[in-house]
């Protein structure tokens, strides 16, 4: 298995995203009851993982851009496993074009996770180009509830994703993010 960088999630970055649902959260198909949290905890830990400190997420400040300058997170809650993959929905891929999508597992223990605790592993997967994804085969992958997902995504391995170097991060950071490091 390949070592894939990790970031611990803490109690304040629980605290903290749960304290931003309510002004972030989008009314799109739910695939759980932690989907927000999740995200907001994806953002959090690759703001951890490049800056060296979760605080400086653009949670809340973002709505309709990339997470990050021109970098597209994208996390999901599952048991981590290799077998996993970057999913990205049709329609999102459509309308937007960052240069890079990056993958983050949260490591719950359970794919019905109703909650993530403090001190789980958040796993920095990799990262796909917008050309890359567009590219990718399609299907619809269900709902953690069991049913169809009702929607198409793009998938790519976890295992196909170009490893994550934080040097290779800092063009597309540098782009269209326009803080202070």
């Amino acid at each position: 298995m390949t070592a894939y960088p990790f970031v611990l999630i803490t109690r304040e970055m629980i605290e903290e995203a749960k304290r931003l649902i309510p002004s972030t959260r989008v009314y799109r198909t739910v695939a759980s009851r932690i989907d927000t949290l999740t995200g907001h905890l994806g953002e959090f830990v690759f703001a951890q993982y490049y800056y060296g400190d979760w605080r400086k997420h653009r949670v809340g400040s973002n709505k309709g851009e990339a997470d990050f300058g021109d970098i597209e997170i994208k996390t999901s809650a599952f048991p981590f496993s290799e077998r996993l993959n970057l999913l990205v929905r049709e329609d999102y891929a459509r309308k937007r074009k960052p240069s890079l999508y990056v993958q983050i597992i949260i490591d719950v223990n359970s794919r019905q996770a109703q909650t993530i605790p403090v001190g789980t592993k958040a796993f920095i997967c990799g990262c796909a180009s917008s050309e890359e994804v567009d590219a990718a085969p399609k299907r619809d992958f269900g709902s953690k509830f069991g049913r169809a997902g009702g929607y198409k995504c793009h998938y790519i391995s976890i295992k196909n994703l170009r490893p994550m170097t934080k040097l290779g991060f800092s063009e597309e950071l540098t782009k269209k993010d326009s803080r202070k490091k």
